[in-house]
């Protein structure tokens, strides 16, 4: 009896190897494409797509599809950020940073417009608003936010050279920030970089530590200063209205007394004008009831009286000089 051998089954053609490899080939590809042509925008991001280097739109937060090898998708942070300034850094830079580290207080001092030097350290708070401009102007963020600093600090050094080192100390800190902040914005949109300025904040303006005692003296002459000032005022305030009640009484009492005057004298004027009138009708009549009225009035006022007849001739009169006599002390 033999034994015989299986028969090997027999092998694909060729071209089925080709196809399956094909097959392959195009589903990486579509992968590829699919990988390269899709991309995803954070809720604080926007992406500005090129088309052949040039600007062809601007896509908001989403997942978006680019044509792969022609268009360009730059990812721009739209979220506001922060720079603590004189040192440049952003704020959590800022507090990982050690004291060694950290900008000396020489490096933080600016001179005033009297020639004095005072502490100043704020932050500038901005976000890109125009992501088509940033891409033009830098698309680099480190780019942008070096020369924000530069901006930033020039700015400051401008805004509180126009101000005495006591104003810069006390109380024109609100007007700095808001000059600083006018001028940083200007700048920035001269440079068509995108960027507004949300916020400024001045977090600590003090004088240099070696004449921070002196300072600290002045400080506390200008607030006894003020308190003295305060003090008057509030005193002002508490007499001038007191002082005008007063003027407006004695105003009102003078033209009462003025108007009392002119009502009497315009009815004696009236009386005279009457007494006037009568005069011209009955002369005679008139002075003798006039003559009567003023004897009346003087003869009341005169004391006891004597009538003597005028017709008695040769006679003594005897007068009761008893009662005066004895009235006598």
């Amino acid at each position: 009896m033999s034994t015989g051998r299986r028969a090997n089954p027999p092998l694909p053609p060729i071209g089925t190897y080709i196809s399956v490899a094909l097959v392959g080939v195009a589903f990486v590809f579509i992968l590829y494409l699919f990988y390269t042509g899709m991309f995803k925008v954070r809720e604080y991001e926007q992406s500005v797509v090129l088309r052949f280097g040039k600007i062809h739109n601007t896509v908001g937060p989403g997942l978006h599809v680019k044509l792969p090898w022609i268009d360009q998708a730059i990812v721009v942070d739209t979220s506001e950020q922060s720079i603590r300034l004189p040192g440049g850094s952003s704020e959590a830079e800022f507090g990982a940073r050690t004291a060694s580290d950290r900008v000396t207080q020489d490096e933080s001092l600016i001179l005033t417009g009297d020639l004095y030097a005072a502490v100043v350290e704020w932050n500038v708070i901005w976000r890109i608003a125009e992501p088509e401009q940033f891409v033009l102007s830098f698309q680099d963020v480190e780019t942008l936010q070096q020369t924000i600093v530069a901006i930033a600090r020039s700015t400051m050094h401008r805004a509180v050279g126009d101000y005495s080192a006591e104003e810069v100390l006390t109380g024109q800190r609100e007007a700095i920030k808001m000059a600083a902040w006018n001028d940083m914005s200007v700048a920035l949109d001269h440079l068509q970089c995108g960027v507004i300025i949300t916020d400024l904040q001045m977090q600590r303006v003090t004088p240099p530590q070696r004449v921070r005692a002196s300072f600290d003296s002045v400080n506390a002459s200008i607030q006894q200063r003020d308190q003295s000032v305060n003090e008057a005022m509030r005193e002002r305030n508490m007499l001038v209205p007191m002082a005008e009640a007063r003027k407006d009484q004695l105003i009102r009492e003078a033209e009462g007394y003025a108007a009392r005057l002119k009502a009497e004298t315009e009815g004696e004027l009236s009386a005279l004008r009457a007494k006037y009138e009568s005069y011209k009708l009955a002369p005679d009549i008139t002075r003798q009831r006039m003559y009567l009225e003023t004897m009346e009035k003087v003869l009341t006022n005169s004391g006891p009286k004597t009538i003597l007849d005028g017709d008695m001739s040769n006679l003594l009169p005897l007068l009761n000089l008893g009662a005066e006599t004895n009235s006598q002390p």
